[in-house]
Order: C-alpha cells, then sequence, then structure tokens
C-alpha cells in the first residue's frame, strides 16, 4: 500500500481529495454486487482527508456492501475486566438520560473497538442491533470500516463521520460523535460514542461526548491505585519519596541528589556530583558525602559507594517523562508532566536536566498536529504564548476549548 496521500490501489490517481470521491465510488462498486451499485451523495463537498485515509485503509479488509459487524458471542469477561466498568457503570443513569432525551444512541466499546455497552432511545437501539451496533459488536477499522469508534481510535483524538462517510453502506443513515477514553498512564482503554440518524446531527453533540469523557477519565484517575512496591521518586512539579508507596521523609537537598542520580543511570564520580549539586561554591566534599550516606540509609543501601549511582529498582516520573519523549509517546509524555523539574530547586545540574526536558517536551508540542496536545501543555505553562497560539491555530472554529485558550493566550501576553 502507499503513503496515505496516495490514492486507491487500482483506482486512478486523483487530483486532489475532492477526486477521492470518484476513486472510491470505482473501487466501492467493483466490489460491491452489480445489483446495488453503491453512490456518494453529490452535495457533501471536498472528502475530508482523515475520511479519505480511512477509506484507503478500509478497502483492503471490509465490504462496503457487508450489512452487519462480526460480534463476540460473549463480552461477560472483557466487561468485567474493563477499566470503564465502574466509571460507566456509575455514569450510567446521566448517559442514558443524555441519550434518551436527545433521540441518541450512547455506546462504550474497549480499546480494540469491541462494543461493553449501550443505552438510549430503544428504536434506535433497536436499529443499531440489526447491524450489530450492540454489545459484542466488532468495530475497527478493519472490520466495520469507517466509522466513529474506528476513527477515533485509530486517530487517537474526537471526531464525527457523518452520513455517506462511513465506508459500509448500511451506515448511510447515522451520525457519529466519538471519542477516545485514557487512562491515567496516558494510553486508550476505550471510545464513547453517541450516534443517531443523520438528520438529528448538531455539533453541540460533540460537546456532550467531550465532557462525558471528561468525567470518565477523572473517575479513573480518582481510584486510589494499588500501592508499587519498592522505591519510587516523584519530581515534577513536587518532589517526593515513596517506599512501597508510602512516603519517606527527606529533606530537599537529598531528594535533589536523588533525582540526579536517578536520571544520570551511569552515575557520577564524588566530584561530578559535587560540581552537579553545588556548582563553583566552596562547600566541602564531605557535605555531599554526609547527604549521601543519609539517603543511601533512606533508600536501605540502594546508592553505591565508589561511583554515586542507584543499585536498586528505583522508578522516577521524570526518567519516564525523557523516555516518552525520547519514544514520540507525546501523549503519555504530557500526561507525566505536572510540571518543570524540582522547580524549587538551584542546583546546576537540576536547572540543567529541567530545561533538557522542559524545551524537549515543548518542542515535541509544538510539533505536533494534534490541538489537545497543545491545551494539555498549555495547562501546564499558562504564559507560553507560542503553544497557545499553537493551539489556536490547531482547534476547530466550533470548537468549545477555543474560548478557554484564547483566555489563556490574552492573560500570557498581559504579563
Amino acid at each position: 500500500m502507499g503513503t496515505p496521500d496516495d490514492p486507491i490501489p487500482g483506482s486512478p490517481r486523483p487530483d486532489g481529495l475532492a477526486d477521492y470521491r470518484g476513486a472510491i465510488e470505482k473501487q466501492w462498486n467493483r466490489l460491491a454486487a452489480p445489483s446495488r451499485p453503491l453512490r456518494l451523495p453529490r452535495d457533501t463537498g471536498a472528502v475530508r482527508r482523515e475520511v479519505a485515509r480511512s477509506w484507503q485503509r478500509s478497502l483492503h479488509t471490509v465490504d462496503p456492501a457487508q450489512t452487519v459487524a462480526p460480534g463476540l458471542d460473549d463480552i461477560s469477561g472483557r466487561w468485567r475486566e474493563s477499566p470503564l466498568r465502574r466509571p460507566v457503570t456509575e455514569l450510567a443513569g446521566q448517559l442514558r438520560g443524555i441519550a434518551e432525551d436527545s433521540g441518541y444512541l450512547a455506546v462504550v466499546s474497549d480499546e480494540s473497538g469491541t462494543i461493553l455497552w449501550t443505552a438510549g432511545d430503544r428504536t434506535l437501539r433497536r436499529q443499531g442491533e440489526q447491524v450489530n451496533f450492540a454489545p459484542g459488536g466488532v468495530w475497527d477499522e478493519s472490520h466495520m470500516g469507517t466509522n466513529g469508534l474506528s476513527l477515533a481510535l485509530h486517530d487517537d483524538q474526537a471526531c464525527t463521520v457523518f452520513s455517506a462517510e462511513h465506508l459500509v453502506a448500511a451506515l448511510h443513515g447515522w451520525v457519529c460523535y466519538s471519542a477516545p477514553i485514557h487512562g491515567p498512564d496516558g494510553r486508550t482503554v476505550g471510545v464513547l460514542d453517541l450516534s443517531s440518524t443523520w438528520e438529528r446531527s448538531h455539533p453541540m453533540v460533540m460537546t456532550s461526548v467531550r465532557a462525558l469523557v471528561t468525567a470518565v477519565e477523572t473517575m479513573l484517575r480518582a481510584e486510589a491505585p494499588t500501592p508499587i512496591p519498592g522505591v519510587r521518586l516523584e519530581c515534577l512539579g513536587a518532589a517526593r519519596l515513596l517506599r512501597d508507596g508510602r512516603p519517606v521523609p527527606l529533606p530537599p537537598r537529598q531528594l535533589e541528589i536523588m533525582a540526579l542520580l536517578a536520571l544520570e543511570p551511569d552515575g557520577y564520580t564524588p566530584e561530578q556530583l559535587h560540581a552537579a549539586v553545588y556548582g563553583d561554591r566552596a562547600v566541602s566534599l564531605n557535605t555531599l558525602k554526609a547527604d549521601v550516606s543519609h539517603l543511601r540509609r533512606a533508600t536501605r543501601g540502594e546508592i553505591a559507594n565508589r561511583r554515586y549511582m542507584l543499585t536498586g529498582a528505583v522508578s522516577c516520573d521524570a526518567v519516564e517523562l525523557l523516555a516518552a519523549i525520547e519514544g514520540g509517546d507525546l501523549t503519555s509524555a504530557l500526561w507525566l508532566y505536572r510540571g518543570p523539574l524540582l522547580p524549587g530547586s538551584d542546583l546546576p545540574g537540576v536547572h540543567q536536566w529541567r530545561d533538557h526536558l522542559d524545551v524537549g517536551l515543548r518542542d515535541a508540542v509544538l510539533a505536533s498536529d494534534r490541538p489537545e496536545h497543545a491545551v494539555a501543555f498549555g495547562q501546564r505553562c499558562p504564559a507560553d504564548v507560542a503553544v497557545h497560539e499553537h493551539a489556536l491555530r490547531l482547534l476547530p472554529r466550533d470548537d468549545v476549548r477555543r474560548a478557554v485558550v484564547t483566555a489563556r493566550l490574552y492573560t500570557a501576553r498581559q504579563g
């Protein structure tokens, strides 16, 4: 298969995205039964880029003439083990009320696109069951082509799929508003969707979807995590050392030294660590040795003697942030970033690492074409004019988040 902007295999090269319509129709009619030619409405305008790309990916595995989604016979185990079960169950009344009052169907899927839960308008539920838009139905791109659930999963962002934008012709009477749900670690755990017949489409439905997803994600993050065994250092935005989930009281200087050791897995010579901690200040090396000795006792001997380095398994949020940035996982990096590294520290080594992390994350945000990245980073860096401007360039005109970003930009420019 070619690049996302290449024409569909077997079709003539289109001159632009508007010409994808003809190429898609030829491909559809080649795959569909001759007695059931498929046509796109002529009044929909140019095909959106994300829809055209999804069509191109989907046509390799999906017949546009199919009438029902494949399904699983039993999803009770999936639902029981899903992290979405508790928040969706607690929000069921609100979800059901919104869907029924507006003539919509509320749907929740897992990260694979398998539907776990539905509620809403009774007539729509019956219509959804006819195409297996119901618990157990598998709606990822490889099984049902372009639809709200599959596009939200693939692109990892909120989306609308309207009428003939669906690859499968049986779905042309529907409109879907979908958004991915992210767990506390930033990974996608499912999708929340509101769907109805196309004549009920309204841009404010997406506002409801985003608000409901925010509620679910907030509940996921509020769950008390099981204490993680071992030593963990948290030093982004604040600082604390935990052992088996319980805080270990340490003075700020020793937390700073712990952060430097965590970020330098190869460790320091005593002279190197002295320079990273004190710079050119005339402080005795014995002072540093005393701090390290106290820190060694607090970590139960997990710091080497001759070359200062961590010898035990110590997890650290700053190290995880660095790995996420270097690995291109910007969603996880933004979730980890609660603020600068040890913001109150004036240690030369900490200052150097702080700049390294902040610049790396900021550059990645400014290079991203996903508005939610700029919006999230702008919340942590309210004085950054360039980030707010980048967010406004990416946000659609009808996106309710524009108001918040505009206010941040105004405040930043006044500062």
